[in-house]
């Protein structure tokens, strides 16, 4: 694992499965090979691009997003034990991953604001999320997780563990588009 991506993930470590982590790591190397975004780029820019003038940055979304949905985790494990369990590390693991397609989705104009990418006009970051994802050898049930967290995701059966991060997503960002 890079410094860089381990600069950007700390929650990296929570994922106890070694090779799970690596290649949750290896996912976003490869994302920040191919995008035009910088890692400090990802602590600038807005996380999406559906809400004007949006200061939360791309990271904060983020890391925000594995937050609850790790302390969701926890919270049904202890309330619900063996009648729905959730893998801890393939919920970390997918709530990182969720947007790693925007790295591709997204570019800077001129100025240096956010915008849609060529890529991102005809591919949305659950689609080439899933892609870089399956290059770096991580497993189905997690990037199931990558292609179900957004829309898309409405027309599939979610795992226990995709809900848990789609609802942590929309939890930490339909209240800013709806108050735009």
């Amino acid at each position: 694992m890079t410094n860089e991506v381990h600069a950007l993930w700390p929650e990296l470590d929570w994922i106890e499965d070694e090779k799970l982590r690596e290649a949750t790591a290896r996912t976003w190397e490869i994302a920040l090979e191919r995008s035009p975004l910088t890692a400090d780029d990802l602590n600038a820019i807005p996380f999406t691009l559906l809400v004007p003038d949006l200061k939360v940055s791309f990271m904060a979304h983020k890391r925000c997003v594995v937050h609850v949905a790790k302390e969701s985790a926890i919270k049904m494990n202890e309330f619900f034990g063996d009648d729905l369990p959730v893998d801890l590390d393939v919920t970390i693991a997918g709530a990182i991953l969720a947007d790693v397609g925007k790295l591709l989705e997204y570019d800077l104009d001129a100025d240096g604001k956010s915008c849609k990418s060529e890529m991102g006009k005809y591919v949305r970051h659950p689609f080439s999320g899933v892609g870089i994802a399956m290059e770096a050898g991580v497993p189905p049930e997690v990037c199931h997780i990558i292609s179900a967290h957004a829309g898309e995701g409405d027309m599939v059966k979610r795992t226990t563990e995709a809900y848990v991060v789609h609802h942590a997503d929309f939890m930490t960002f339909l209240p800013f588009k709806n108050r735009a």
